[in-house]
């Protein structure tokens, strides 16, 4: 049968794809920072020849570099769906949430009507210390206009970011004012967190959310373990749910704060690279504190490998639904110009011998990319049955049984709660009616919501401020029709959604998912398994052996 593959492109294309896949090895092999790419093709000369004639002779002009930067990524979406080429202009922005820290104004920002508001404000942040606060607009960056169709977020953070102690003129519209207001912002280092919430659940509870796995994740966890310690925490929920992972070796740093000398923690191996253990040092300081790590279908990577570990070594329970299925190591490489590629190299390896990594076909990413689509129509979403496991199953260090091929499987399963769920709710959700609403509400209420200095006080105040009618006017006048017996059904939902998000505007990442977890299924399961002390897993009963006897 002909490959569908060869289908979506033309002859051209193809070769030159080929071509580059052979020029990235001979053209730029000298030139990776700290990797060398060695590749050797009988037919390399041959392909080269080929470029060279196609830059000479085709009909049209041919830019082959930007042919190159085009094709890259076909090369390598033929291989997995992870490996991935990154072009010179955005490898900064790939990296500066795992960085720990990027140069820039101090500002969280939405562009709202061609214009970019200021969300928030760093606390003592740059932009803070030159007078900026949260619903300035900025219309101006060092003298020419800063609104339009043409302004989107890459173009305002190259704008606003710089190096640091460099210096950017903004001017301001400032809420209620007409006149431009000039601010000069020096540019500093904001750090950019990946802790994002450690408080009390209850009395005995601490809970941690970790956003990613970056450089400083580590060391954001201690704080925050020691903040907890404060408060007399002995139970400890960590929330990696939404979490896409991150580096590798936060996530080995944070699963050896909880586990017992020479326990083994994942293991890595591939085509050319050899297995490679990490193992618990037996270092760290919270070995016996009962454990719950939550995870849903968005942890991924590193996620599953601290999941991964604390399940296989029985260490704690995993609550929710099952993860993503990442279990792909990157590696990156970088090109003279400083484009980079994050090339598979090995698989992860859970400390059972199960590999996390779900199915796909490589060349074929469309199934790949649709698995938690095709996961939410089989049912698993709502039904532990509904899940399919992919290969054999594994043993626990207690001889539990855990599944690989294809994320990991919740000890205690939390359906996703869908009975007030109506059309009328998915639309506002998708459409992002919601999140545009409770930016104008936040901005044009600021004055009266900034008296609320805790959660618990906004959130108080939010339900009586009839805030789902005043949504459904809203969306009304951008289009979507008025249904009131839906709009009745999900209320609680819509309230909770659009109340969130005016926390979230007018607060913290932390008093955001305080307020989300106040209702939330999975911690109460979360409180429950604490309660009735089941966060140590429990070995498997024995089946009883029948004796025969003889007649």
């Amino acid at each position: 049968m002909p490959n569908k593959k060869n289908n979506r492109f033309t002859p051209l294309l193809m070769a030159i794809c080929v071509v580059v896949g052979i020029l990235i090895g001979t053209f730029y092999a000298n030139h990776f920072s700290g990797n060398r790419l060695n590749i050797i093709n009988s037919s390399s000369n041959k392909l080269n020849n080929l470029l060279h004639l196609v830059d000479a002779k085709y009909v049209d002009t041919v830019n082959v570099n930007d042919l190159v930067e085009k094709a890259i990524p076909q090369i390598l979406a033929e291989l997995d769906p992870h490996s991935v080429y990154i072009a010179a202009k955005d490898v900064q922005m790939a990296n500066d949430d795992l960085r720990g820290s990027f140069s820039g104004v101090g500002i969280e920002f939405t562009i709202r009507h061609d214009t970019l508001h200021v969300q928030q404000v760093i606390h003592n942040g740059p932009a803070e210390r030159a007078g900026l606060i949260a619903g300035d607009k900025i219309v101006m960056v060092d003298g020419k206009p800063f609104t339009g169709k043409t302004l989107t977020n890459e173009e305002a953070m190259h704008r606003l970011k710089g190096p640091k102690d460099t210096k950017v003129k903004l001017g301001i519209v400032r809420f209620g004012e007409k006149k431009i207001r000039d601010f000069v912002v020096t540019r500093g280092e904001i750090p950019t967190k990946s802790v994002t919430a450690a408080y009390m659940l209850d009395s005995k509870t601490g809970y941690i959310r970790i956003k990613n796995f970056g450089e400083n994740t580590y060391p954001e966890l201690l704080i925050a373990l020691a903040k907890l310690s404060q408060q007399g925490f002995r139970n400890l929920t960590i929330d990696l749910r939404g979490n896409t992972g991150g580096y590798l070796q936060s996530a080995v740093q944070i699963a050896n704060e909880f586990l017992p000398k020479g326990r083994l923690i994942v293991y890595t191996q591939g085509r050319k690279s050899p297995r490679q253990d990490y193992r618990s040092d037996g270092r760290g300081s919270y070995q016996k504190i009962p454990l719950v790590v939550l995870i849903d279908e968005g942890s991924a990577s590193a996620s599953e490998i601290l999941a991964g570990a604390i399940q296989d070594n029985d260490r704690g329970t995993i609550i929710g639904r099952r993860s993503f299925g990442k279990g792909l190591v990157q590696e990156p490489m970088a090109f003279n110009d400083q484009s980079v590629i994050r090339l598979t190299i090995a698989r992860y390896y859970s400390p059972s011998g199960r590999c996390i990594q779900k199915p796909y076909t490589s060349g074929d990413n469309k199934n790949y990319e649709e698995d938690l689509l095709t996961r939410y129509e089989h049912g698993e979403f709502f039904s532990q049955d509904s899940i399919k496991h992919e290969g054999p199953a594994y043993k626990t260090s207690i001889g539990r049984p855990v599944y690989g091929g294809g994320g990991i499987t919740p000890d205690i399963f939390v359906a996703e709660d869908t009975t007030d769920v109506t059309s009328y709710y998915k639309q506002a959700s998708v459409s992002g009616l919601i999140i545009q609403f409770a930016f104008d509400y936040t901005d044009n209420n600021r004055q009266k919501l900034s008296q609320y200095n805790s959660m618990e006080e906004l959130s108080k105040y939010l339900t009586k401020q009839n805030i789902v009618d005043k949504f459904a006017t809203y969306a009304e006048q951008k289009g979507l029709k008025r249904r009131n017996l839906m709009i009745q059904k999900s209320h609680k939902l819509l309230e909770r959604y659009v109340s969130s998000r005016i926390i979230y505007n007018m607060m913290s990442e932390e008093a955001w998912m305080k307020y989300l977890n106040s209702d939330d299924p999975t911690i109460g399961e979360t409180l429950k398994t604490f309660n009735e002390e089941k966060a140590f897993p429990a070995a498997p009963a024995k089946k009883e052996e029948k004796t025969k006897t003889a007649a």
